[in-house]
């Protein structure tokens, strides 16, 4: 009877062949089986071949030994014992998977006409998690190797000095462990689209040295209920066993939002089921085990309360847009691989990109190398830093487009109106461009108005005045030409919602101090939400909208009708030169009269 083969390396393989002890080999696509010579104990072994099969080849034949090579372990009809326990074997493990599938597969069918359409979990997590389906695809950066350090990030002081905490935690945890203190769990960054949260995470795991596991929100979500959660298993254990590190959660309102909608006729909701397992994760973990968790969202309103509590989550750090000085400091760490000219003047950008994020900052600096490489520069110049604020704001100009004369003259008295509408109203929206040059996909023409300064507030006089100045235009096509165009409709849509705001979010009207909308999202652009009213009050509210309009309507046509003649000369400049700027432009903005009955208006409605 043949004893059974054992195992043996490769390396001892090749030492017996070239020790002439081995008798006969055979040859498989995944495994080589070999019997020494009966004087050297006949004994039988396996061994996992190489790639190189041509150089075992030459040396099987060069030493004598009796060889069988097979492509297929179906056409060997001389295999000896072993062999056939192995091919036996295989074959009871595929029926035994096949059984196992189909008992899946009838398992996730039977769930499936029982939740009455959801998605069962037996294939996600059986089947699934089995295929490595429910590990986690995590990022992950060896410590402090994020590239990223507190040096990179500027503009957002306040969010830092609360991040720094976080490695001081992880650098030095004694000493708060000594004096009893807990480390936070989690820290939650939110803000705006393109304030620097995740760059603000980098920034920590570079700062602390410790490794650092990063995973986007919707990477969690699978079709198939229970990956997600075996996603989340698998990533608080890699970063148990990695600690202290940090486990960064970008966008995490895909599989935070507050729970509760769920599926109809009670199926599962993979995006619950990952939250729940994300929460008990949070809970089953201690923050002194220097595992910390950062996740990053611009929707905290929707974020499921259990999540946001303290114990979680303990610390919101906000990252806003930046005010001027940290739009400055923005500007440098982005222009320091950008060679710039003698005229640039940083602080002077800074103030005129009010409300830019960090993203809008440094794609201003790579448009403007751009283009100063486009145009053969050495270095990049002011003009253009101007010509890439445009640029961002209102889009790639485009000389192109052939206007007729009708529309040239129609598009310079719009621009005209809006500029002559807006000099005489209160604020700091500075007018420091004109143009009938086309931008972008729709605008024919553009007035440009800087902020002196940073606002965080609007008056109400201030407000009556953008009205103003966003029909402008339309005033003046109707005086200078007698009829209007089509030109005018992005101004009404905007001075209409502007309007609506005052009344149902600002309370500036005669209904009072009441909010009859609520904030769909609270850094989103998002639209706002109108709260259950009666129809009275929606009527109401509707003619409140109009009224403010109308009035500032009539406001734009008596400025113009008061200064027609200026209108008219400023008007044909423009044709002339395409565009106003500069000390020709304040020169024509300075003579404009203002209307008796305007402060009054400004400050009663």
């Amino acid at each position: 009877m043949k004893t059974a083969a054992r195992p043996q390396v490769y390396s001892k393989f090749v030492q017996q062949v070239q020790a002439s002890q081995v008798q006969r080999v055979m040859i498989r696509p995944n495994q080589i089986e070999y019997t020494l010579k009966p004087e050297f104990g006949g004994q039988s072994y396996y061994t996992q071949p190489t790639d190189r099969r041509d150089d075992l080849l030459s040396l099987l034949q060069s030493h004598s030994v009796e060889f069988t090579t097979l492509t297929n372990t179906n056409t060997d009809t001389n295999t000896d014992t072993n062999t056939d326990t192995n091919d036996t074997n295989a074959g009871i493990l595929g029926l035994l998977l096949s059984l196992g599938m189909m008992l899946g597969a009838f398992a996730w069918l039977l769930k499936l006409n029982k939740a009455g359409g959801g998605v069962g979990s037996g294939m996600g997590s059986g089947l699934g998690v089995g295929l490595g389906v429910g590990r986690s695809n995590a990022r992950t950066y060896s410590q402090g190797k994020t590239g990223v350090t507190f040096a990179d990030v500027a503009g957002v002081d306040e969010a830092k000095q609360e991040l720094q905490e976080v490695v001081d935690f992880l650098a030095n945890g004694d000493k708060y462990r000594k004096i009893g203190a807990k480390i936070p769990k989690g820290v939650l960054l939110v803000g705006p689209p393109g304030t620097g949260k995740t760059l603000l995470a980098k920034a920590v795991a570079g700062e602390a040295g410790v490794p650092f596991l990063s995973m986007s929100g919707s990477e969690f979500v699978e079709l198939f209920v229970g990956v997600g959660a075996a996603r989340v298993r698998d990533l608080f254990s890699r970063a148990k066993r990695q600690a202290p590190c940090i486990i960064f959660i970008d966008e995490l309102d895909a599989i935070g939002k507050t729970r509760g909608g769920g599926i109809p006729n009670g199926g599962n909701d993979e995006r619950e089921q990952t939250l729940n397992q994300l929460l008990t994760e949070m809970d089953g973990f201690d923050g002194n085990e220097g595992v910390i968790l950062l996740a990053a969202t611009n929707r905290p309103e929707i974020l499921d309360p259990a999540l946001r509590r303290p114990g979680r989550f303990d610390r919101q750090v906000l990252v806003d847009r930046p005010d001027k000085s940290g739009r400055a400091e923005i500007l440098r760490v982005h222009a320091q691989g950008v060679i710039l000219g003698e005229d640039v003047d940083l602080d002077a950008i800074a103030s005129q990109t009010a409300g830019f994020a960090g993203a809008d900052l440094a794609n201003l600096v790579n448009e403007a190398a751009l283009m100063a490489a486009r145009n053969n520069r050495q270095a990049v110049l002011m003009a253009d830093f101007k010509e890439a604020i445009e640029r961002v704001v209102a889009g790639l100009e485009k000389r192109s487009r052939i206007l007729t004369p009708l529309e040239r003259q129609t598009v310079a008295y719009h621009e005209i109106g809006h500029a002559l509408v807006g000099a005489l109203m209160p604020g700091h929206h500075k007018v420091t461009k004109i143009s009938i040059v086309p931008r972008g996909l729709a605008a024919l023409g553009y007035t440009l108005q800087m902020p002196e300064t940073d606002r965080f507030l609007l008056l109400e006089d201030e407000l009556r005045g953008q009205l103003a100045t966003l029909l402008g235009g339309r005033a003046a096509e109707e005086i200078s030409l007698g009829k209007i165009s089509s030109g005018a409709s992005d101004d009404i849509q905007k001075a209409t919602d502007l309007a609506e705001r005052a009344v149902t979010q600002y309370g500036m009207s005669h209904l009072g101090p009441v909010a009859f909308e609520k904030n769909a999202a609270q850094f989103l652009d998002g639209s706002s939400t109108r709260r259950t009213i009666s129809a009275e009050v929606t009527a109401e509210i509707d003619r409140q909208v109009k009224h403010s309009i109308d009035q500032a309507y009539a406001m734009a046509l008596a400025i113009l009708r008061l200064n027609r003649n200026l209108l008219e000369s400023a008007t044909q400049v423009l044709l002339k030169q395409e565009v106003l700027e500069g000390e020709p432009l304040q020169a024509i903005l300075a003579q404009v009269q203002a209307p008796t009955e305007l402060q009054a208006w400004l400050t009663n409605g």
